[in-house]
C-alpha cells in the first residue's frame, strides 16, 4: 500500500490541484536530447533522454507516457524524471506522434488508445537493452494507453511494473464530464491546442487536402464532436462511438498480468467518478490508490507555501519494490 494522499493546505479545491504545477514550475529543467525511432508505416517516434541509455540489469528504464498534447516538458514528466534520476533510474519520454511543436509526417496523429506505438517501441528499446528491465508511467492520456497495452499484451507484456495516473479508463463518461460546468475551460483550451497542431500539420500541402474541415466551429466545440470529425475517421474508427469504446482501457483491466498502480482522484474535473474501476474489476495484480481529491494530475501536498509533489515521492516508492525483476 502507498501513502494516503492529503491535499496541501491552501490547496483542497480540484481545479487549484490541477493548474498549480502548471504555474508554479512553468519551465522545463532537465535537459533532454531527442532521438528519432521511424515507425513502419514510414513515420517517426521522439523519445527524449536524459542521459544515453545504457544496458544494465541493476538501472531499469522507465518509459514515461504524457497527457494530451503533453511533452516532456509537462511539469509532471520534469518533475518525474528529476526523481527517478535521483535514485538511479533510467528514464525515456515518449513524444506521441506529432507533440512537443514537431509535426509527424503522417495524417494521422495519435490517440487515448493508442497502444501500438509504445508497444512497437518497448521492443525496439528491448532489443537495444536486452538486460534492462522496463518500467512505464503514464499520465491522463498517457495512462489510459498504458492500461489498454497492459491488458492487450497479459503475460505477454514487456514491462515488470506499471503506474498510471489520472487516466480517463472509460472515454464516454470522460467526454460528457470535461464537457461541464468549469470543466469546459481545460476542454477549450486543450481543443485550441488541438486545432493549432492540425493547422500546422495542414501547412503540408501533401496532407491539406485529405484533412477534415478545421474551419466549421461545430467540429471544436467540444471533444464528443472533434474526435468525431478528426480522431475516429483519421484513425480507422467507425465513428466517436466506436472510437471511445474500444479505446477505453476499463474494460481490460482484469487482464493486466504486471505489477500495475492506478492512481486517481475522485474529484479530478477532466473524469467522471464512473469511471474509476472498483477492486472487482481489476485484476489482483491492480492495486487502486484512489483519493477524493487531488484533481488532475495534481496530487500536492504540504502546504501552499511549501508543496510536496506526492507523485513523485510515491510512484519511484512503488517502483521500488519491483526493482530487482524482469
Amino acid at each position: 500500500m502507498i501513502e494516503k494522499f492529503s491535499p496541501a493546505i491552501g490547496l483542497g479545491n480540484c481545479h487549484l490541484q490541477t493548474i498549480f504545477s502548471r504555474l508554479h514550475r512553468p519551465k522545463p529543467w532537465v535537459r533532454t536530447e531527442c532521438h528519432w525511432h521511424y515507425t513502419l508505416d514510414g513515420d517517426r517516434l521522439g523519445l527524449h533522454l536524459p542521459r544515453p541509455l545504457r544496458d544494465s540489469a541493476e538501472h531499469p528504464l522507465v518509459l514515461i507516457l504524457h497527457g494530451l498534447e503533453g511533452s516532456v516538458e509537462s511539469p509532471y514528466a520534469q518533475g518525474l524524471m528529476a526523481a527517478l534520476l535521483e535514485r538511479d533510474y533510467q528514464v525515456a519520454v515518449m513524444h506521441f506522434r506529432g507533440c512537443g511543436g514537431v509535426p509527424n509526417m503522417l495524417l494521422r496523429a495519435y490517440h487515448s488508445g493508442d497502444s501500438e506505438d509504445p508497444r512497437w517501441l518497448a521492443g525496439e528499446l528491448r532489443k537495444q537493452l536486452p538486460n534492462t528491465p522496463m518500467m512505464a508511467v503514464g499520465y491522463s492520456l498517457g495512462g489510459n494507453v498504458l492500461l489498454k497495452w497492459l491488458g492487450e499484451d497479459g503475460q505477454g507484456s514487456p514491462l515488470s511494473a506499471a503506474v498510471a495516473v489520472s487516466a480517463p479508463m472509460d472515454l464516454h463518461a470522460c467526454s460528457r464530464r470535461i464537457n461541464s460546468g468549469l470543466s469546459r475551460f481545460y476542454q477549450r483550451h486543450l481543443l485550441k491546442s488541438l486545432k493549432n497542431s492540425l493547422e500546422q500539420k495542414a501547412r503540408d500541402s501533401s496532407l491539406a487536402d485529405a484533412m477534415p474541415n478545421l474551419k466549421d466551429p461545430r467540429n471544436f466545440r467540444n471533444f464528443r464532436n472533434f474526435d468525431d470529425a478528426f480522431t475516429a475517421p483519421l484513425h480507422g474508427f467507425r465513428d466517436v462511438d466506436d472510437y471511445y469504446t474500444r479505446a477505453s482501457s476499463k474494460p481490460l483491466l482484469k487482464n493486466i498480468a504486471v505489477p500495475t498502480l492506478i492512481i486517481h482522484a475522485v474529484d479530478d474535473p477532466f473524469i467522471c467518478p464512473s469511471a474509476i474501476p472498483t477492486a472487482k474489476e481489476v485484476s489482483p495484480n491492480v492495486e487502486l490508490a484512489i483519493s477524493a481529491h487531488g484533481g488532475h494530475v495534481g496530487f500536492i501536498a504540504g502546504s501552499l507555501w511549501r508543496p510536496e509533489y506526492w507523485l513523485e515521492q510515491n510512484i519511484p516508492d512503488y517502483l521500488d519494490k519491483f526493482r530487482g525483476q524482469q
